[in-house]
């Protein structure tokens, strides 16, 4: 890379603007401006302006842009709000397939929904992505800005040229004022201000709060930390946040602990509110019904036996009893079950009993468990007479082509075809039972299959969750807080002191924000001196337009 040689002889890198070693400007484009706006990085090079030729340079130059970062921080952010128009997959009804799910319920636009991923945004490949590249433009960003300016302040010279102190916008020449004793006590008064003073051969500079132009890549810090929190989630370990159905009596594994934690619903409690207990509930239990007061699992956490086959539930040990309420989780091995969720008097069992339709006595009884049925199986009954099962139907939606359907594998309207055999008919006779239906498909029956009740239990909606990221996301947060404030309270204050010939001294002043702070930080320590407080050049234009304006609109007034 070439260099720039000032007029001082120092080399300053391509791309410079500002001589790192007296201040004087560059360029052209620099040297029109009559105040310097370049001091964000102090005029240094930075390296997507000056290198342009190879692939990486391009990649370089297109994340360390400002409007890039902000293009992709927006279609993020849009991306999200569609993704709130339907719900996302963990909200909808985990008995039918996501796919269907969208576009029966919401037609093409479900359909759309679901192709693009927006049924499961923050686990699509698209926004991990979005996520990355906001995550590279943030750090491509903070290297090609932060490393010149952290090269520029660590170098600052003391002595500059005239031309960079008249180009500040704090600027003002003292005639008669060039002093060793002036320039002493201004050193004084900015001390006592909790300046650091520097002085060499005359000249004289004023640094305070350098640390707040970190503040912006602090910040950056922490969102990269934050990110890189939010991305750990989907590996596989670092964050579960899922729901388990489980019903009263069952034993299943713990989703998220590979089959090495299961647990067992002991029995599920309900409580609720009572017309008398409370006042406040005696209105909305009239008008809407029962009003939970509590409901919990009474939950006992078993552990695999380490030489035990994978999902085995015959070599389980207890760890733990727990009574799982809301805010009351069982807590264990890093993950938390929360009761979030119940079902009361799920279907669990239906009885029957197989009668003569003539004299219409029972022949004997027989209960089919609607989650575990016995389908090709045979209910043995009173001798010479028994129930084969062979076709269970547990969520019976119609017939198609003549044969009976089912939406889902849950028992929401179970129905049964069934072969009776009697020592009248040793081959069977075939029935097809349903809720409020009994059909015989192949012509009248001697006997017939009667419902003689059912059986009921409970369902315990649970949340495993486990998030070993949160201390990432909270540290990244906290950084990008701290950040904030520095930014936020603080600001870099620069004050230069000369001495120039004819006993003329030069002073100038330069923050990186806060201009009206930066004055009246520094007024003390030049009144010390016996100065008048240098004087806000950018004030002045403004003061000069206005009177101009004043003047125009008066001139104006008198001509009509």
């Amino acid at each position: 890379m070439s260099k720039i040689i000032c007029q001082c002889g120092h080399e300053n890198p391509e791309g410079s603007e500002l001589c790192q070693a007296c201040g004087r400007t560059l360029t052209e484009a620099a040297a029109k401006r009559k105040t310097h706006d370049v001091m964000r990085y102090e005029g240094m090079a930075r390296r997507s302006q000056t290198y342009h030729s190879s692939i990486i340079d391009k990649i370089w130059n297109f994340f360390s842009s400002v409007k890039v970062g902000v293009t992709l921080i927006f279609i993020t952010l849009v991306a999200s709000a569609i993704g709130t128009i339907f719900p996302q997959e963990f909200f909808i009804p985990q008995n039918i397939p996501a796919v269907e799910y969208y576009e029966s319920r919401y037609g093409i636009a479900g359909k759309i929904y679901y192709v693009l991923g927006f049924h499961d945004l923050y686990g699509s490949w698209w926004f991990m992505l979005l996520v990355a590249a906001i995550g590279t433009s943030i750090i491509i960003a903070s290297l090609d800005r932060g490393i010149p300016l952290y090269k520029a302040l660590k170098k600052q010279r003391v002595e500059r040229h005239d031309s960079f102190l008249k180009r500040q916008r704090i600027y003002t020449a003292y005639e008669g004022n060039a002093s060793d004793d002036v320039i002493e006590r201004i050193g004084e008064g900015l001390r006592k201000r909790r300046y650091k003073v520097k002085a060499e051969n005359g000249h004289l500079l004023a640094e305070k709060n350098r640390f707040s132009r970190w503040g912006p890549y602090i910040n950056h810090v922490g969102l990269i930390i934050f990110l890189i929190g939010a991305m750990l989630r989907f590996v596989p370990g670092m964050y579960v946040d899922e729901i388990l159905w489980i019903r009263e009596g069952e034993t299943r594994s713990i989703p998220g602990t590979e089959q090495e934690y299961f647990l067992k619903n002991d029995g599920f409690t309900l409580e609720t509110y009572q017309e008398g207990d409370s006042e406040v509930f005696d209105q909305t239990i009239q008008r809407t019904g029962a009003i939970a007061k509590n409901f919990q699992t009474d939950a006992i956490l078993y552990k695999r036996d380490e030489n035990a086959v994978a999902g085995s539930q015959d070599e389980l040990t207890e760890v733990d009893h727990h009574a799982i309420q809301v805010n009351v989780p069982m807590k264990f091995d890093q993950f938390a079950l929360y009761q979030t969720d119940y079902i009361e008097n799920e279907l669990y069992k239906m009885n029957f009993t197989m009668d003569n339709k003539e004299t219409g006595e029972p022949v004997g009884a027989f209960t089919v468990d609607l989650f575990n049925p016995e389908t090709s199986g045979v209910y043995e009954l009173e001798e010479g007479y028994s129930v084969e099962l062979t076709g269970y139907y547990p969520d019976f939606s119609g017939f198609e082509d003549g044969e009976p359907q089912s939406d889902s594998p849950l028992p929401n309207n179970p129905a049964f075809l069934f072969n009776m055999v009697s020592p009248e008919h040793p081959d069977g006779e075939v029935a097809f039972v349903a809720i409020q239906q009994n059909l015989e498909p192949l012509g009248p029956n001697e006997y017939e299959i009667s419902f003689n009740g059912i059986e009921t239990r409970d369902l315990s909606g649970l949340t495993v969750r486990k998030d070993l990221t949160l201390w990432i996301l909270a540290l990244g947060g906290a950084i990008f807080m701290f950040g904030v404030v520095i930014g936020a309270y603080w600001n870099h204050r620069r004050v230069w002191i000369k001495k120039g010939p004819d006993s003329i001294l030069y002073a100038a002043g330069h923050t990186n924000k806060n201009w009206y702070g930066l004055k009246k930080d520094i007024a003390p320590a030049f009144e010390y001196a016996g100065l008048d407080q240098p004087m806000d050049h950018q004030e002045l234009k403004e003061s000069d337009s206005s009177a101009k304006e004043e003047e125009e609109s008066g001139t104006t007034r008198q001509h009509k």
